[in-house]
């Protein structure tokens, strides 16, 4: 039996008047996992997870949040959702202590020594009033907020753009720490790619409203390929094989190949990319939408 996915889409939309911020999205994020959702400005990253956590109605398309689909979900199920938009909503004129009070009379699963602890290792003071924090701080705080509702699914949006990268550092390992001790999901929308990278093991390619890539992380830099020479000459590929991306630095050309076989016919060097080479390739090509299938089911190149 196929466990029940923590997040699931099926052609999900959001439309603003002509324009699409997010068309046809289909995903099933398993449990437990840390999801890197990546893309360009624009892209419709924050569309996305605003609509996971039943804060934007979306225009067409389902969507099912452990099993239960968000369109009927009374507002205690949605309570459960944690979310962190970019902006970081708190109220300025409260203090820290404050903030936690409101947290903890607002969340029925509230765990107040957590939300203590993440501070204290912080060194950031109770009594400091939220306007006086660093951007950085802020941060800090609204992320103790969500961690502290032990919430089954984490949406963060941005969480780490005003963190210098020692701060950084310590909220990747806080949510590898949270996916260990609670089981929790965690949907990352962040461009620090190398920080995703050292955490996450899905991955979700989000461009020009669509999805252009989702997988196991794993699975994704399996069956990609770098293939690398100092011409443009032409090649053969397996049948099963697509060009994702080319690209040229100075006399080399590298291309991005999605392929569920061997290349053997490549006359250059042939290497296994790191996930930025990955993304950036999918956003420069043609960003076809391609579906990683696990491995029993056979290797990808089937749309979802």
């Amino acid at each position: 039996m196929t466990p029940t996915p923590a997040v699931e889409t099926v052609e999900l939309s959001k439309r603003y008047r002509r324009r699409w911020a997010v068309k046809d999205c289909t995903l099933a994020i398993p449990a437990g996992r840390i999801a890197a959702l990546v893309g360009p400005n624009g892209a419709g990253k924050s569309t996305l997870l605003r609509m996971l956590a039943g804060l934007t109605t979306p225009t067409s398309g389902e969507i099912r949040v452990l099993g239960r689909d968000l369109e009927t979900c009374d507002r205690e199920f949605l309570g459960w959702i944690g979310y962190l938009d970019q902006e970081r909503p708190l109220y300025r004129g409260f203090s820290v202590a404050d903030m936690l009070r409101y947290g903890r009379e607002t969340n029925p699963g509230w765990d107040d020594d957590r939300a203590h602890t993440y501070l204290d290792d912080l060194a950031i003071p109770l009594t400091a009033r939220i306007g006086k924090l660093s951007g950085g701080q802020q941060a800090q705080v609204a992320l103790a907020l969500c961690l502290a509702k032990r919430p089954p699914v984490l949406l963060l949006d941005e969480p780490s753009g005003a963190l210098d990268p020692v701060a950084r550092e310590d909220l990747m390992h806080i949510l590898l720490q949270a996916v260990v001790d609670d089981g929790i999901t965690v949907l990352l929308a962040s461009h620090a790619i190398a920080d995703l990278a050292a955490v996450c093991d899905y991955v979700v390619i989000l461009s020009a409203a669509q999805v252009q890539l989702a997988g196991d992380l794993e699975r994704v830099l399996a069956t990609h390929r770098l293939l690398i020479d100092s011409s443009d000459h032409t090649f053969d590929l397996p049948s099963d094989s697509t060009v994702i991306a080319s690209s040229r630095t100075g006399r080399q050309v590298s291309t991005l190949v999605q392929t569920g076989s061997l290349i053997e016919t490549w006359a250059g060097e042939v290497i296994e990319p790191t996930l930025e080479e990955v993304v950036l390739g999918y956003l420069r090509g043609r960003g076809a939408h391609v579906e990683i299938q696990r491995a029993e089911t056979g290797v990808g190149g089937a749309a979802s």
